[in-house]
């Protein structure tokens, strides 16, 4: 892809307008134009409706700007790469992981890599599961780290602990009175859920399925850490692992083991066909270290044989 189409395309939405960008980019407005017709053409897709002289983004736009964001927000530290490259200046690490267990595991375990290996450039980004699969096997990132198994072809998963689903409750709550709750015991309750098509909200409702209830969700948001942030100020309850909820504040929201038992399973995705590189296998072990501080029988556990994991069987 012509790297300097993309710059013109990023001068354009920057300064709304090909007279912006081909004053910031030194260039002439035919030659600005010339550019990003040569990037839709590539793309095949419309980036801009042109109205007047300014430039507005279309749909595609919008999306293009929104997957591609980092890539062209980084083209400038190109050159730079290179020359460290070339020097052998720099030992970096691309992590990335899935918003649910990124606090309590992976932002630990980085910062630990970070302190004891101060050579090492290490860059830490969050993605749902369907885009970290996507750049992982894009190679746009070393490693990630969230459920596993994974369904994208090109990259592959290695299980690092299993955790089972826990019912969250504000504290003085009438529930949290009993050590075990099952899943009728959430029938007329204020249940919070994440937006379908999210992988929590599929594993919500398939347990709610097996135990045939209908669960009507009073609320429902784009991410776990909203869900339980939600529970913490008294809005309802909800379903998640320990993993995930481990950073919020025990003065305010209470786990309960929640029958029938439901595990979800977290490990480490990897480019499929790579060799896996020191630094990667470096912060597996820091992950792995993370997680072992965090183990509690029946609750938080190392995988089983990773056959069953695979076979989606946890």
């Amino acid at each position: 892809m012509n790297i300097k189409a993309l710059r013109a395309f990023r001068a354009i939405v920057a300064e709304g307008s090909v007279v912006g960008a081909s004053r910031v980019m030194n260039l002439s407005q035919p030659a600005v134009s010339r550019l990003l017709a040569l990037l839709e053409a590539e793309l095949r897709l419309p980036l801009f409706h042109r109205v007047r002289r300014r430039m507005i983004l279309t749909e595609e736009g919008r999306a293009f700007v929104r997957e591609a964001g980092r890539i062209l927000a980084n083209l400038d530290e190109i050159p730079r790469i290179a020359d460290e490259i070339r020097s052998s200046r720099v030992k970096r690490l691309r992590v990335v992981s899935m918003p649910r267990a990124a606090l309590s595991v992976v932002c630990p375990a980085v910062a630990s890599l970070a302190r004891e290996h101060p050579d090492v450039e290490i860059s830490l980004d969050l993605r749902t599961r369907r885009d970290l699969e996507l750049w992982i096997g894009g190679k746009e990132y070393d490693i990630g780290f969230g459920n596993v198994p994974v369904l994208h072809s090109s990259v592959r998963s290695i299980p690092l602990v299993r955790v089972r689903l826990e019912l969250l409750l504000p504290v003085g709550h009438s529930l949290c009175r009993r050590e075990r709750l099952t899943v009728e015991d959430l029938a007329g309750e204020a249940v919070i859920a994440q937006f379908p098509g999210l992988l929590l909200r599929k594993q919500m409702d398939e347990l709610f399925h097996a135990s045939e209830m209908h669960i009507s969700y009073r609320l429902q948001t784009s991410s776990s850490q909203m869900a339980s942030h939600l529970v913490a100020n008294g809005a309802g309850v909800t379903i998640i692992d320990r993993l995930s909820a481990a950073t919020l504040d025990p003065r305010e929201v209470v786990l309960r083991p929640l029958d029938p038992e439901r595990w979800v399973s977290f490990g480490v995705i990897l480019p499929k066909n790579d060799e896996t590189e020191p630094l990667t296998e470096m912060m597996i072990e820091y992950l792995r270290r993370e997680i072992d501080d965090q183990l509690v029988p029946g609750i938080v556990e190392r995988p089983r044989d990773p056959r069953s994991v695979a076979a989606g069987k946890d």
